[in-house]
């Protein structure tokens, strides 16, 4: 057997042996309650980390062998290897992989509580980020951001959904009486992974086949009909046992609910191995080849789009699935949690609700529409863009009160595990929450950070790298967040100060967007210059023009959402001056003023002392 059929089962065992250690991080952290069952799932963590990274190791040489069938014979196989796995993008991602499985090992090692167990799958999920642009992750008919997000998507909901299933299998005979619990849960769990799965799946094929009949028509697509037959297959049986089995497990009965959870691993195991094949297999669409591509397609992957208009700051638009898919859940979540309040008769105010679309709209629009778009090209669109993500979308957000609303809504936990609102008041009462809460703290991250992003080599390497891309829009929107919600929010998590001290913050901050945007203004030097100075527009400004033109952008449309925020820490503390007013008069009308009467007679027993 040669190394590619070695290399195909290493491939797979990497995936399952990845799902076994995601699927035992989310179970200790989520849903089991302490006892036998808890620890035998990090012991299962543990192990599942160990071959995802002694099998990851392996790969890094099976895939140059592959590649070079020749090349163990040669006396410099080792200089070549070292060359393949420092300089070859496919080497230097199975090296980080395995890095990150090493990472991930040896934390597990020591791990014990389920915070720690949060902290291991961080490198889990970073990993699940270079797995995305490996094999064809990245034949995406001309659209690259698209296709590795897609496929983001899709492997972390298929390693979820796996990882979760069979480790539940695995711990069926430690569980107790906790096993209906247990599985309830996890089955709640498996439900988002499949709605990750199924809309990844969609956007993927739509990516890599030319026409519905190329999935009976082609190698490829037959391939790919087989692993929908077995996900169907799987998605079946894990609603049957949901709907008619898990009744039964409550009353006592395990026997066919464990074997029918056990047809679902089977076929998603399957599933996983076809994926590994897929991988390593042509797509039927490709994108065609360019004989003189544009500086523009060089560099971001896109044609230049066409010259800027208002209608098409409108209705331009490009899809990003990880956000899209952020926003969807973000506005699904909110509105299960306002009806789950309004059933069982508590009242949540509708401008709350009304505030939480605007900004999710809004962030829509920045990340999917022109804003996005444009950015790529021009200067003054990435610095629209940056701005309706820090100041502009924050403000409506935060106005929308999530986190009380889903402090309110989400069921607590009584049986010493951890769920959403466990997770979540954890994370607002913990002490990294309170320091980056902190006023003067969010207020210098809000202002700094443009500072540090575009002044060092983070602004390029968000510019070439999608995954940079995607984490500047979480990191700017959450900066912007926790400043507005210091300042005007009632979310719990900051010691807010006193308003004249909010308003004098406003004011400084106002003042450093000022001088950013006039920095940006008068500088000569141009940002990124390997970027913009060699995009090769047919239109437009010239890229030190732009880059000026964005500078007015960050001093102009910057200042409007203070501007706001000034007026509404001005009117909050109108109206606590209010009800203080209120409150005293309240008092005063039970004690029937005694606070003042104790307070005229002080004054006359000082006059009466003075005229003695």
């Amino acid at each position: 057997m040669d190394a590619s059929f070695w290399a195909g089962v290493g491939t797979l065992v990497r995936d399952i042996s990845l799902a076994g250690t995601l699927g035992s991080l989310v179970l200790v952290a989520a849903v089991l309650p302490g006892g036998p069952a808890f620890d035998r799932t990090f012991t299962i963590a543990r192990v599942a980390s160990v071959v995802w990274a002694v099998v990851s190791a392996a790969l890094v040489v099976l895939f140059y062998i592959v590649i070079d069938p020749q090349a163990p014979a040669r006396p410099g196989f080792g200089e070549e290897l070292w060359w393949y796995i420092t300089q070859i993008p496919l080497g230097q991602r199975t090296v980080e992989i395995a890095g990150l499985a090493l990472v991930t090992s040896a934390v597990l090692a020591a791990a014990r509580t389920r915070v720690a167990a949060a902290w291991a799958g961080v490198p889990v999920m970073w990993a699940l980020v270079l797995l995305a642009t490996l094999g064809h992750a990245s034949s995406d008919n001309g659209n690259h951001h698209l296709g590795a997000s897609a496929m983001f998507v899709h492997i972390l909901g298929a390693s979820l959904w796996l990882g979760v299933v069979m480790v539940l299998v695995a711990l069926r005979a430690h569980l107790g009486t906790h096993a209906a619990n247990v599985v309830a849960r996890t089955a709640h769990i498996a439900k988002w992974a499949v709605v990750l799965v199924l809309v990844s799946g969609v956007v993927n094929a739509a990516l890599r086949l030319s026409s519905v009949t190329d999935l009976w028509t082609t190698a490829y697509g037959a391939l790919l009909l087989v692993k929908i037959v077995m996900v169907i297959g799987a998605l079946i049986a894990g609603s049957w046992y949901q709907i008619r089995i898990l009744p039964q497990l409550r009353a006592g009965v395990r026997a066919t609910f464990w074997k029918i959870l056990a047809v679902e691993v089977v076929l998603l195991a399957l599933a996983t191995g076809l994926a590994a094949v897929l991988s390593r297999t042509a797509p039927v669409a490709q994108a065609i080849p360019v004989s003189r591509p544009s500086p523009a397609l060089l560099l971001t992957g896109y044609d230049l789009p066409a010259e800027p208009t208002l209608v098409r700051w409108l209705t331009e638009w490009r899809l990003e699935i990880v956000t899209a898919l952020a926003l969807a859940i973000a506005a699904t979540v909110y509105a299960v949690w306002v009806i789950r309040l309004r059933r069982r008769g508590d009242s949540w105010p509708a401008h709350r609700v009304v505030a939480w679309y605007v900004g999710l709209i809004t962030l829509a629009w920045a990340t999917q529409g022109a804003p996005s778009v444009y950015g790529l090209v021009t200067f003054s669109a990435h610095m629209i863009e940056h701005m309706v993500l820090v100041s502009i979308a924050p403000v409506a957000l935060v106005m929308a009160a999530p986190v009380t609303l889903a402090l309110r809504a989400l069921p607590p936990r009584i049986d010493n595990t951890h769920g959403p609102r466990e997770w979540l008041r954890m994370v607002v009462e913990s002490r990294v929450m309170a320091f980056f809460a902190h006023p003067i703290v969010a207020a210098v991250n809000f202002a700094a950070s443009m500072f540090v992003f575009y002044y060092s080599p983070i602004f390029e390497w968000v510019l070439h790298n999608h995954a940079g891309h995607v984490w500047m829009v979480g990191h700017f929107v959450l900066v912007g967040y926790l400043f507005a919600n210091a300042l005007v929010g009632v979310d719990p998590g900051p010691s807010r100060p006193a308003h004249a001290a909010r308003l004098g913050l406003l004011f400084v901050t106002m003042a450093f967007h000022a001088f950013f945007g006039i920095a940006l203004m008068m500088s000569e030097a141009l940002l990124a210059p390997r970027w913009f100075g060699l995009m090769g527009r047919d239109w437009g400004p010239d890229a030190l023009t732009d880059q000026q033109l964005g500078g007015q952008i960050a001093w102009g449309i910057g200042e409007l959402p203070v501007i706001a925020l000034a007026i509404a820490v001005a009117v909050a503390w109108r109206r606590s001056d209010e009800k203080l007013a209120r409150r005293s008069d309240r008092v005063a009308d039970r004690n029937d003023d005694q606070e003042l009467k104790s307070y005229n007679d002080m004054l006359a027993r000082l006059t009466s002392r003075s005229h003695d």
